[in-house]
């Protein structure tokens, strides 16, 4: 399992001046799921959905908790977690964003699945990416695939990571570990830490904010324009002052509502 790359590449994009509204759980399949690690960094999870809003207004950045948006779920969680590999569940998740967001960059790690998920967003901008290695990102170990939905058509693509002058790397150089490991390479990459881990996560924040800004253009181009503008985000402090904002915004909504 690698390390929490989507919710790395989240803050990155919302330190570009995106507005992320991440959706997630606590680890079923893997050791650290986005709560867990976003708990670790000191962004409260229990707030309740209603306020949820107002913390993307303060920090252009938020989190739906699932447990909190769908309560129906918790009763496969204990199963989920018994079972220890990928279920539906992880197919159905990152289609039921509460917030029905316009632009979505969304992983999946079964190359036959991510055409029919690409395939439910027929009235959103959306990139669903499946690594070449099953990575449910887009990868930097070898080649990815990209189904690219724009007004309802779906196009697919193939990402070269070296075409953006990323170094080809190994699974194990991303491999994770519990919340407490990975919130520390949040916290290292944050901090200015480069190599492969910073590599994965531009070339994701990049991806994001090419979907994001809806411009026209081949994918090779809004990919490469949104790779630079995440690494401005790391190398100016954009993205370490996201966090901050959002640990403070959300603090501060959750004390107002006592």
């Amino acid at each position: 399992f690698s390390v929490n790359i989507s919710t790395m590449a989240a803050l990155v994009a919302a330190g570009a001046g995106g507005t992320v509204v991440k959706h997630g759980n606590r680890s079923a399949s893997s050791q650290a799921g986005t709560a867990d690690v976003l708990e670790q960094l000191g962004v409260p999870l229990d707030l309740p959905p209603t306020l949820v809003p107002e913390v993307a207004a303060r920090a252009g950045i938020t989190f739906c908790f699932a447990p909190a948006f769908h309560p129906a779920l918790r009763h496969a969680a204990v199963p989920r977690r018994e079972l220890g590999v990928g279920t539906t569940f992880n197919i159905l998740g990152p289609l039921a964003n509460p917030a029905r967001p316009q632009a979505q960059l969304i992983g999946c790690a079964d190359r036959s699945v991510a055409p029919v998920m690409a395939g439910g967003f027929a009235h959103q901008d959306a990139w669903v990416v499946c690594g070449d290695d099953a990575l449910d990102e887009l990868t930097t170990t070898t080649t990815s695939t990209v189904w690219a939905v724009s007004d309802g058509v779906v196009s697919q693509h193939s990402v070269d990571p070296q075409e953006f002058g990323i170094t080809l790397t190994t699974a194990e150089q991303l491999r994770g570990g519990d919340a407490a490991h990975n919130a520390d390479v949040v916290r290292r990459l944050l901090a200015g830490e480069r190599g492969p881990v910073r590599d994965a996560v531009v070339l994701n924040a990049g991806a994001a904010l090419a979907v994001y800004e809806h411009n026209e253009g081949v994918i090779e181009e809004q990919l490469r324009a949104g790779i630079a503008k995440a690494e401005t985000a790391l190398d100016e402090g954009g993205a370490v002052a996201v966090l901050e904002r959002w640990i403070a915004a959300a603090q501060a909504v959750g004390t107002s509502q006592t």
